[in-house]
């Protein structure tokens, strides 16, 4: 499987490394490196994670890597980071627009 990251996901990253890197630039980089690290993890069994509760028709699926939520689809043999956002975010309309 092809592991793909959307213009937003890429977005996504750069500002959680900013938002730590205003506090601890070190630890934004290793972050930053286990956070890309768990999404390669989801092509090894994209399945392996739930549906979004709510929303299962979209058929997006996410990962929980610490306070953060990585949102993806697995759109053949691709599995396309869609978003990565903050566990305290109000995804639903970000996502869905709701």
């Amino acid at each position: 499987m092809i592991l793909e990251f959307s213009r937003e996901a890429e977005n996504d990253l750069e500002q959680i490394a900013d938002y730590i890197a205003e506090r601890n630039p070190r630890r934004a980089l290793s972050f930053l490196r286990e956070l890309r690290s768990s999404c390669e993890d989801i092509v090894v069994n994209p399945n392996a994670f739930a549906l979004v509760p709510l929303y299962e028709h979209h058929q997006i699926r996410r990962r929980v890597h610490s306070n953060y939520l990585i949102f993806y689809r697995v759109d053949g043999a691709k599995v396309v980071i869609i978003h990565i956002l903050h566990g305290a975010t109000d995804y639903g309309s970000l996502l869905f627009g709701e």
